[in-house]
């Protein structure tokens, strides 16, 4: 797939290899002892696991140790709280995801007013201007992943009818572009579904959400959920319940990619690359502590995926076999 959205300020996508380092990069960089902070909205995902390898293995070779990581469990005071403390403290960068828009504004444009390196990764808080309070923003094509996760649902959906669109409640950028381009793609290509949009304020929400989604829609007949966790809590949910409504999700965590190679429910995912977007995030700190100039906005694109190639989109996106019920199943 090609790069088909814009930037938080309407820039265009540079590729991952503008942010590539040199031997020279990275032996300027092993003699400074760099050290970063990397602040996740959660660690409790695949995706955020394997950035997060991507980001060790990348500042490891660099000689730049990770002081800490914080676990902010999709909360905005706690991420406020973190980065009001380690912009304090002894770290010469901070890699942040940001829970939100403009709730954790101020507490990231802070910390380049402390004098420290910010590279935000997947969003930019409402407000922030790339030189002046952030280095840059690494992320994937998420208006990309949106159009996916809609042409991969209309596949299995008749005319003339209902399907839902399970979402975030918090204003988060990348959740917001998936949003948009799938309801722009079922506009434009499929006008004759009607979509019904029902919210989660948490994850662990998602399943009374799609209860709630199926009780004001009976006649649902597809479902787009905005990323895989709380769209397995969808799939328990529809399964519980006997129903067998196609649906698309984004991301390959491994449950993810087992219940697409089943094809009973989920029929496509819009995966991302997070261990590559891993290496740019943490190939962007580096260069920015090193003064090289940085790309504004560095994107991946996605990468759709049906279950007759799940296992070939997993080695690709994980870098790994693919897990054992996944084999399983597709050799049946």
């Amino acid at each position: 797939m090609s790069i088909t959205g814009l930037g938080p300020h309407g820039e265009r996508a540079a590729p991952p290899s503008r942010v590539s380092l040199g031997p020279e990069d990275v032996a300027a960089a092993c003699a400074r002892d760099f050290s970063v902070a990397v602040v996740l909205h959660t660690v409790d995902s695949d995706w955020s696991r394997q950035q997060l390898a991507g980001i060790s293995s990348t500042l490891g070779a660099c000689g730049t140790i990770i002081s800490e990581v914080v676990d902010c469990g999709f909360d905005t005071d706690s991420q406020i709280q973190a980065l009001e403390r380690l912009k304090e403290g002894p770290v010469d960068a901070i890699i942040s995801i940001p829970v939100a828009n403009a709730s954790v504004a101020d507490a990231h444009a802070t910390v380049s007013r402390a004098g420290k390196c910010l590279v935000l990764n997947d969003n930019v808080p409402t407000g922030l201007l790339p030189e002046r309070d952030y280095k840059s923003l690494i992320s994937a094509d998420n208006f990309g992943l949106g159009l996916a996760g809609a042409e991969l649902l209309s596949a299995h959906v008749d005319n003339g009818r209902e399907i839902g669109l399970l979402s975030f409640e918090e204003d988060f950028y990348v959740i917001n572009e998936r949003e948009i381009s799938f309801g722009r793609w079922m506009k434009s290509h499929r006008p004759d579904l009607a979509i019904r949009t029902q919210r989660f304020r948490s994850i662990d929400e998602a399943g009374s959400a799609t209860r709630k989604l199926l009780s004001d829609y009976p006649g649902l007949a597809g479902l787009f959920v905005v990323w895989d966790t709380p769209a397995m809590q969808a799939v328990e949910l529809l399964r519980a319940e006997g129903r067998n409504i196609p649906m698309t999700t984004v991301d390959l965590g491994r449950e993810a990619a087992i219940e697409l190679a089943r094809g009973e429910i989920v029929v496509g995912i819009a995966a991302q690359q997070p261990y590559k977007q891993g290496v740019a995030v943490a190939q962007a700190v580096i260069l920015s502590l090193l003064d090289h100039p940085v790309p504004s906005w560095v994107a991946l694109p996605g990468i759709p995926v049906t279950p007759e190639i799940v296992v070939e989109s997993y080695q690709r996106v994980w870098s790994s076999t693919a897990p054992p019920e996944i084999l399983e199943i597709r050799s049946a």
